[in-house]
């Protein structure tokens, strides 16, 4: 029964950072080797970032790529690593086109290189645009054990690269992936991958991003499945590790190589010599979060990632004392601390001394910066020369706070946050250059009953540490609203969110349209109207800042409908 000691690195890479992504490659390999590991696993594209979108199109990109892929094998030999097997996505290329890649890195040489087999063309991906697939698989014989590799969506479609690998007789297959995190993910994974060892006969390596890039946030979850399709060990969500897991695999009966459906495989060996004796460890297998932590996590971790990896130090947002700029205040101070975060409280002449009040608790409690400034005389700037009513009126206060906020980020250099919810968004429910001003918009794949639910569980779970629980109680129980003229309530303009959430669940995740949704029991008047809301507000959602993705469908890159759409009642 051999033994190999694996790790997985589950790191934090950033799009376009080369240098910097390879000197996360050479600095947790020297971990991986320190750590008595042969193998070392890093994920799809970790040299490049992942998704590189249109960069894969640059011909300087791919070959700097390319570059830096030779000079990283030299220089792990250099750092004392020449003898750790190193598995590290990155792109490739040539003259069919830009390649989605994984190399295997030994001696101080590439001694491999794979391309993807199965390029995803649904929900965020768009491979099909920049990559061309490969059908050639590469097993390394090493130390007595044959490796096989494919890359990430090649595990997730029936038959295909592991099958072909599984008909190989390898031993191991080493999974380098950028799997996105959206809600219950990492629920499908095990499973998925338990079936894929079954059909390989192989244990599996998956090794996952993690950290947040643009509206995507990867939640690791890196783990490895035997043959049997038990879990083996298991990271951490939403932090980087080192996953170190010493292994017995029972080897396969060898096989010939024969043609296969699909693919040509070739062996490449790189050492005969026999895996020198150790003390195993026990494995590692981290518990999942649950729901609502996860979804936090997920919502901390992609506004983190977006304000340091774009270069900024603080964001301002304003604090209406409502649920939706409280839970996005609370992320942010969970995200950055509190001393990066500034909150604004823009009072006008219908706001009422809750509102303001329940702001400042807000502040109190989180500990963030604050202060308080009033609009009512930039209102009457231009409401009295433009004798402006009504929803003109309305929508001049929420546009002056909006160019208060742009105001205070040009001056100091603060991300504008968005405060805004996905039931909001889908309805049409904000105003152009008003509330839906911004760089980053935090909860914007976040339905507004479920704003409610992370905040709750966001100050249940303060109490459970002992620490004071940092959303105020009347910002989670008053009844919403925009208070841009006396007594409105959001409930004046919207149905009852409970039942318009379950509605645009169905419309905007599932695509159902009014047939199935009549059929569901709702209300065919109310259907109707909703429908006819969410696409009127296409235009809008168009010029909405990005944000975290963490559903099925997120509007954006997942949910893409023209904005002229003559569909005369067609649903």
């Amino acid at each position: 029964m051999p033994q190999l000691r694996v790790a997985l690195a589950q790191v934090n890479t950033c799009v376009g950072d080369l240098t910097g992504n390879a000197e996360i490659v050479r600095r947790w390999t020297r971990d991986a080797a320190q750590a008595g590991a042969h193998v070392v696993v890093f994920p799809e594209m970790a040299l490049t970032g992942y998704p590189v979108e249109d960069l894969a199109l640059r011909a300087s990109f791919v070959a700097a790529s390319q570059e830096h892929l030779d000079r990283l094998a030299g220089e792990l030999t250099e750092a004392g690593c020449g003898e750790t097997l190193v598995i590290v996505g990155y792109l490739d290329g040539d003259e069919v086109g830009p390649r989605n890649a994984v190399a295997a890195l030994y001696r101080g040489e590439v001694v491999a290189r794979q391309f993807k087999h199965h390029l995803p063309n649904y929900g965020v991906f768009d491979e099909h645009r920049y990559f061309k697939p490969g059908n050639q698989l590469t097993v390394l014989r090493y130390r007595g054990l044959d490796l096989g590799m494919v890359i990430c969506e090649d595990v997730w479609q029936d038959g295909g690269p592991i099958a072909a690998l599984g008909r190989r007789g390898v031993d191991l297959i080493l999974s380098p992936n950028a799997s996105p995190y959206e809600r219950d993910k990492d629920r499908v994974r095990l499973p998925l991958l338990a079936r894929r060892a079954g059909e390989a006969g192989a244990a599996i390596c998956y090794t996952n991003v993690v950290g947040g890039q643009d509206e995507l946030v990867f939640d690791g979850d890196s783990m490895i499945v035997g043959l049997d399709g038990e879990l083996i060990s298991r990271a951490p969500q939403f932090v980087e590790h080192l996953l170190v897991t010493d292994l017995d695999l029972p080897t396969g009966v060898r096989c010939e190589v024969v043609p296969d459906p699909g693919f040509t495989v070739r062996t490449v060996t790189l050492s005969d010599d026999p895996l020198p004796g150790y003390e195993p460890a026990a494995p590692v297998i981290a518990e999942p979060l649950d729901d609502l932590a996860e979804m936090w996590g997920a919502l901390v971790t992609g506004l983190r990632d977006y304000v340091h990896k774009n270069g900024f130090r603080s964001v301002v947002l304003g604090l209406s004392g409502g649920i939706d700029s409280a839970v996005v205040a609370a992320v942010a101070v969970d995200a950055l601390g509190p001393d990066a975060v500034y909150g604004v409280s823009m009072p006008s002449v219908y706001s009422s001394d809750h509102s303001m009040s329940d702001a400042k608790e807000m502040a109190n409690r989180t500990g963030l910066n604050y202060q308080v400034q009033p609009i009512a005389d930039m209102v009457a700037a231009f409401v009295g020369p433009l004798r402006l009513t009504g929803l003109a009126e309305e929508n001049v206060q929420a546009r002056c706070r909006g160019v208060l906020l742009m105001g205070l980020s040009n001056q100091h250099g603060h991300l504008v946050l968005a405060t805004g919810n996905k039931t909001e968004l889908a309805v049409g429910y904000s105003t152009i250059y008003g509330d839906a001003v911004g760089g980053f918009a935090p909860i914007k794949d976040v339905s507004k009953t479920l704003v409610w639910e992370l905040a709750r569980w966001r100050n249940a779970s303060a109490a459970q540490r002992g620490e004071l629980e940092p959303i105020p109680a009347n910002s989670i129980t008053k009844p919403p609203s925009a208070e841009l003229r006396p007594g409105q309530l959001d409930t004046d303009s919207l149905p009852d969110y409970a039942v318009l959430d379950d509605i645009l669940d169905d419309y905007v995740e599932y695509d159902h349209g009014l047939v199935e949704l009549l059929a569901a029991g709702f209300d065919e008047a109310l259907v109707r109207k909703v429908l006819h809301l969410v696409d009127r507000a296409e235009y809008k959602r168009r010029q909405y800042p990005p944000g975290t993705k963490i559903s099925f469908k997120a509007f954006g890159r997942d949910r893409r409908l023209p904005i002229t759409n003559a569909r005369k009642g067609y649903i």
